[in-house]
């Protein structure tokens, strides 16, 4: 039987370290300023970088958004069972994807 108690706290966890790298990441995707002195290198590099940010924090935004589903439905009777299987959907694959039904081998 999982502890749902301690699936509450590893969620609430994750949820405070997924919201620290959002804030993070939005300092990143900020616009680049025209005007700035770098040189056109580095100004492509900048742009890159901030495309490659930008996508880093869709990613963040979507599990955050999958991790307070989770923890919304901590509490139902199914959750962290497999809906195939029927046994113990590990923590680890919760915290990571939050919205998977299903365990690893279930999945593939």
């Amino acid at each position: 039987m999982i502890n749902k108690k301690e699936i509450k706290e590893k969620i609430n966890s994750e949820i405070a370290k997924v919201t620290v790298k959002i804030e993070e990441l939005r300092e990143l995707t900020k616009p680049i300023a025209p005007d700035c002195a770098i040189g056109r290198i580095s100004r492509m590099d900048a742009i890159n970088n901030k495309t490659i940010n930008e996508n880093a924090l869709r990613k963040a935004e979507n599990k955050l958004k999958g991790l307070e589903v989770a923890l919304q439905n901590v509490n139902d009777t199914d959750f962290g069972i497999c809906v195939k299987c029927r046994k113990s959907i590990p923590l680890g694959r919760i915290l990571l994807m939050p919205h998977s039904r299903f365990c690893v081998h279930c999945a593939s």
